[in-house]
This record gives structure tokens, C-alpha cells and sequence, in this order.
């Protein structure tokens, strides 16, 4: 059950709960050349606002784009993408094998497409990040 577990740079910005203001934001990294891979967008408790995360950006003129739009990297959300051939109950080894390390994670998402999935695990400390990486290295 190989899987690939690498650092993540993850870009997050508020933005207004509203129609279109998901596409604002969207449209801005877009108008950078951003070539996203993921997007997370929900709401939050503060009402009339929400929170999207987005990886990656890279280039210059994506990461200006991305900057203007209210996008920076969190100083306290360290992430981990890891992908691989989907199996039953490969979501199950993960966070065992995560939990056996010691590993606390603040949140996972994961995506499954024919017979590949790809998952981002919200760590709390590059620390915690780097240990999830080398245990999911070793499934």
C-alpha cells in the first residue's frame, strides 16, 4: 500500500459568505495564473464570513495575485498531501497508523477518482507535519 506524503503549502483567505464571493477570489488567483489542485472553501462562526484554502501557488505572479487577494500562508496550519492507489479502508490505515505515531491532526480531506485518491491532513507544528510524513512513507 505505497502512498507519497509530501509537504504541502497551503494558502488561506476570509471571504465574504456570500453569492460570488467564493468566484472572487477564485477569479483573482486565476487572473495570476494559479494552477490550483485543491480548493477548500466553508463557512465560519463569525456570521457573514467564510474561510478558503487553496494550494498550490507557486510563481511569481500567482503568489502576488494570490497576496492581493487576501491569501497568506498560516503561521499554525502545517499540511501534508499524500496520494496513492485507492484501496477499501486505506482512509482507516492512515489515520491508525497516524494515531499509533502520536500524531494529532486538526482536519483531513480526501478525494478518491477511479482507482487514485489524494488526501490533505491539517497538521498543528511543521513537527507533527514531518513525523506524518515519515510514518506515511513507511505504509
Amino acid at each position: 500500500m505505497a502512498v507519497k506524503a509530501t509537504k504541502a503549502e497551503v494558502w488561506v483567505a476570509t471571504l465574504e459568505d456570500r453569492a460570488g464571493g467564493a468566484a472572487e477570489k477564485l477569479e483573482a488567483l486565476a487572473r495570476g495564473g494559479a494552477n490550483l489542485e485543491m480548493v477548500l472553501a466553508r463557512r465560519t462562526d463569525q456570521p457573514g464570513q467564510g474561510v478558503m484554502f487553496v494550494t498550490p501557488v507557486k510563481g511569481a505572479k500567482a503568489v502576488k495575485a494570490a497576496q492581493e487577494a487576501g491569501f497568506g500562508k498560516p503561521e499554525n496550519i502545517h499540511s501534508v498531501r499524500i496520494e496513492g492507489s485507492d484501496k477499501p479502508g486505506l482512509g482507516s490505515k492512515i489515520a491508525r497508523a497516524l494515531g499509533n505515531a502520536g500524531v494529532s491532526f486538526r482536519g483531513i480531506s480526501a478525494v478518491a477518482i477511479g482507482r487514485k485518491f489524494v488526501s490533505y491532513l491539517a497538521c498543528d507544528s511543521a513537527a507533527d507535519a514531518a513525523k506524518a510524513i515519515s510514518v506515511l512513507k513507511k505504509l
